[in-house]
């Protein structure tokens, strides 16, 4: 009675590891590389939606300029996207004609 309990248990807890646990701890470790990599000029998007262009990195916080002459403070950990220098950054002011 053990052994025929004690197989298929291993094997749902086998299937649940490969299925759910093991692609959950790859993406954590994308985003934490992810976070690792932010340097100054890079485009940001945060989880709340926010893009702007880091102004300043420091060990815990990011200044990102979200459009010119405001710049808001954020945790590393909120940035869910880096887009790379340039793209898709803080609208630029409309020049007058």
């Amino acid at each position: 009675m053990l052994n025929s309990l004690l197989v298929p248990t291993i094997l749902i807890i086998g299937i649940m590891y490969f299925l759910m646990i093991r692609p959950q701890q790859k993406r954590m470790k994308e985003h934490r590389e992810l976070i690792a990599g932010i340097r100054r000029g890079d485009t940001v998007v945060t989880s709340g939606g926010i893009i702007g262009k880091v102004a300043k990195v420091d060990e815990n916080e990011v200044q990102v300029e979200v459009a010119e002459g405001v710049k808001i403070k954020i945790v590393r950990t909120t940035v869910s996207e880096v887009r790379g220098k340039g793209e898709g950054g803080a609208p630029q002011p409309k020049k007058k004609s």
